[in-house]
């Protein structure tokens, strides 16, 4: 899979130190021809994920032969891989991630300089080094170093800190409230840094699957089907007389969140992006939000409590939504998979920030986050997956997109992204996913029977 997401691929068949160090040889290609001949420096991590190492290991050699100096942070989340890039003024960096998918799952993410994942023009152009193997390797006299720093989970935790709990108060907010969050790291790159937020807010904390082992405890895509022992773990404590503000999950970069109520009801990593944007638009007034297409439209209703506050729309992806949020100069973008991006922190999603903002929020009510979540407007969401090779690959999705604007051409369409029709009563968004060989169909409406239906008449009208 390779995309503005970065290359992804099956351990061992799709993606194995060869194919990682071509991929990492083109990136390096690509930013010495930035450089102006001085030898760039790159910020390296993996997400902890069992066997990532081998995988690292052949970046960080691929990336000091085509010139490069290596800083590598080890096992950190992808978040604090932008972060650093910042602190350490480096000219860009690498995750090796796969994100939320499976452990038998690795990939690449590809980071600029200014910490941001690459506009889909630069990503074509890296995609089309890797394709055809134009790495530009170094002289021997200019191979890159390769040298560790341990500091960064510290330096992110510091920054998520200083920027929300500066002018804000939120710091000495959260900690006089004593709260108690479960937290769920499912032994990958959050770990240290999610468990470190916490206790620096004062939190007291009870850690799911809180050793970076790489070995996940459950399947590691935060959504309610595989986040049933966070839900009742939160619901043990309670029966047990604990009070519990909440149940964190993080996925395993840990630039997602998903977030369960204090009763262990699994709110929906739709909801994150809300309360983090309710809070900032709170603390920092109206300003301009970016969210995806496949986003819910809680966002665009909690923006309208704020006069002036308006939502920008874009194509699926962190690089897109970065691409209209950092003109606008907005403190707050993200998706409606639980990633939230605070650019005063780093450009990428980031877990913690995600967290600072929601235990603000809670801090700042007298009430429990159950009663701030049915506040919010009401929607149901439906998220659907296509196997590509049950519908014909990856050329059947053009024809079906072709389809699904002819059927729906009397209502509102967007195809910068797949094709989303929107109705009065809600929407529907049909894609190719950037990161795993399927098609997305998602729809969002008043009730969940009218949501399955637009799932239903979508797939109908595309011929799937």
């Amino acid at each position: 899979m390779l995309s503005v997401s970065g290359a992804r691929g099956i351990v061992g068949k799709t993606m194995t130190p060869v194919i990682a160090a071509t991929f990492a040889g083109a990136f390096g290609s690509h930013i010495r021809t930035l450089t102006g001949g001085r030898k760039p420096r790159l910020v390296v991590a993996r997400d902890g994920r069992f066997g990532g190492e081998a995988l690292a290991r052949a970046v960080h050699g691929a990336l000091a032969a085509t010139g490069c100096d290596v800083i590598d942070l080890g096992v950190a989340m992808t978040p604090t891989v932008g972060l650093m890039i910042r602190a350490l003024a480096a000219d860009g960096g690498m995750a090796v991630t796969a994100s939320h998918n499976p452990i038998e799952w690795n990939g690449l993410k590809c980071l600029d300089g200014d910490g941001l994942a690459p506009p889909k023009p630069v990503a074509d152009a890296i995609i089309a080094r890797f394709k055809s193997a134009d790495i530009a390797f170094a002289k021997p006299l200019e191979i890159g170093s390769i040298t560790t720093d341990t500091t960064a989970n510290e330096k992110h935790v510091a920054r998520v800190l200083e920027v929300l709990g500066g002018s804000t108060g939120a710091l000495s907010r959260i900690r006089k409230r004593n709260l108690h969050v479960v937290l769920d790291s499912v032994n990958a790159s959050g770990c240290v840094g999610g468990r470190m937020l916490l206790e620096r807010l004062g939190c007291g904390v009870t850690h799911m699957y809180g050793e970076p082992t790489g070995i996940f405890g459950h399947t590691p895509e935060p959504t309610a089907e595989n986040l049933g022992e966070l839900a009742a773990k939160v619901r043990a404590l309670r029966d047990a007389g604990h009070a519990v503000a909440c149940g964190f999950a993080q996925d395993p970069d840990a630039d997602r969140l998903a977030i369960v109520d204090e009763h262990g009801r699994y709110i929906g990593e739709e909801y994150t992006l809300v309360l983090a944007a309710q809070r900032m638009l709170e603390l920092r007034g109206a300003f301009t939000l970016a969210a995806n297409l496949s986003t819910s439209r809680m966002i665009d209703d909690v923006a309208a409590r704020f006069p002036g506050a308006t939502v920008l729309r874009t194509a699926v992806g962190e690089a897109n939504v970065v691409s209209a949020l950092k003109p606008s100069g907005g403190f707050l973008g993200g998706e409606g998979n639980g990633g939230v991006i605070c650019p005063e922190v780093c450009w990428v999603r980031d877990s913690l920030s995600a967290m600072a903002l929601v235990l603000d929020l809670l801090a700042s009510r007298d009430e429990p986050l159950s009663q701030i979540v049915d506040s919010l407007p009401r929607y149901s969401i439906v998220k659907t997956k296509m196997d590509l090779a049950a519908i014909g690959g990856l050329p059947a999705v053009a024809g079906a997109l072709a389809r699904l604007k002819t059927a729906f051409a009397h209502e509102r369409v967007n195809d910068a992204d797949g094709v989303r029709i929107d109705f009065a009563d809600g929407w529907v968004h049909l894609r190719a996913s950037n990161t795993e060989p399927i098609a997305r169909v998602i729809a969002e409406a008043p009730t969940l029977e009218r949501a399955t239906a637009l799932v239903a008449e979508c797939a109908k009208a595309a011929g799937l």
